[in-house]
């Protein structure tokens, strides 16, 4: 079994994980966009021109499924990734996780970019899945740009202002963005208010794996011999995991780079 994710940067390393957890002996395929990153500025248009590059050079690796590991992209180039590729590989997208959030009843915060808070693409996800429940957008100012660089001053800084535009009475966050589901733990304790639980968060990582699999017939064997290689590649090119990758937990889970068969 081989999986592909893709990215402009280390945000797939959250699903990246998650995969690796289900199914730890399957080959991954990390394609990412160094020369392009950041995405979330470039026109639609542009966006798309390199998330198929992108993905084109990860479908070379013959992979059984590819996810999308960022939300921008999946908003933007996701039909036009499917029309390349679907039939032989499905592609999976990555949306915020809304609904599940949703269920349990509220007040729900929706942590995302500065560009998708309060766009009709959020908003449609926001009324056709949290029907009767009070939401609130919260802009994360800066938050992927720290998370990509490991920069941890400007994470401290960038997650301070979001929990600020946090109102108290929340329960549930929606983590709206691949990059913040690598520092919720840092997100949970910013929140958390005095005498008060820690708000539950809701990323996308597990649901996108678990997707992955259902989509080839594959089912989660956790247990499996982990023998699974991982190719990165880098704007087209053979290369390692960016340097900031391994900073978090899930960089380190894929620190011995090798081939895939």
């Amino acid at each position: 079994m081989k999986i592909a994710l893709m990215d402009s940067g280390i945000g797939l390393l959250a699903a990246t994980a998650a995969v690796r957890g289900l199914r730890p002996d399957a080959d991954l395929v990390l394609s990412l966009d160094p020369d392009g990153m950041p995405w979330g500025p470039r026109t639609p248009q542009d966006l798309t021109e390199r998330a198929v590059a992108v993905a084109e050079a990860a479908a070379a690796h013959r992979p059984d499924a590819l996810i999308v590991g960022c939300n921008t992209a999946s908003v933007h180039a996701l039909p036009a990734l499917r029309a390349l590729l679907e039939p032989a590989v499905p592609v999976i997208g990555t949306v915020p996780a809304i609904k599940p959030a949703a269920a349990g009843g509220g007040p729900v915060a929706i942590w995302a970019t500065p560009a998708t808070t309060g766009s009709p693409y959020q908003r449609g996800l926001i009324e056709d899945f949290a029907g009767g429940v009070a939401v609130v957008e919260v802009p994360c100012w800066g938050l992927a740009e720290a998370v990509e660089h490991a920069d941890e001053a400007a994470i401290d800084t960038a997650v301070a202002a979001a929990a600020a535009l946090t109102p108290a009475e929340v329960t549930t966050i929606v983590l709206g963005c691949t990059h913040y589901e690598l520092v919720a733990d840092r997100i949970r304790a910013a929140v958390r208010g005095p005498g008060r639980p820690a708000p539950v968060l809701h990323g996308s990582a597990g649901a996108v794996a678990a997707q992955a699999l259902r989509r080839i017939g594959a089912r989660p064997e956790p247990g499996a011999t982990p023998l699974g290689a991982v190719t990165v590649i880098l704007s087209g090119r053979p290369g390692g995991l960016p340097a900031p990758a391994l900073a978090y937990a899930e960089g380190r889970l894929l620190q011995a780079v090798a081939p895939a068969r």
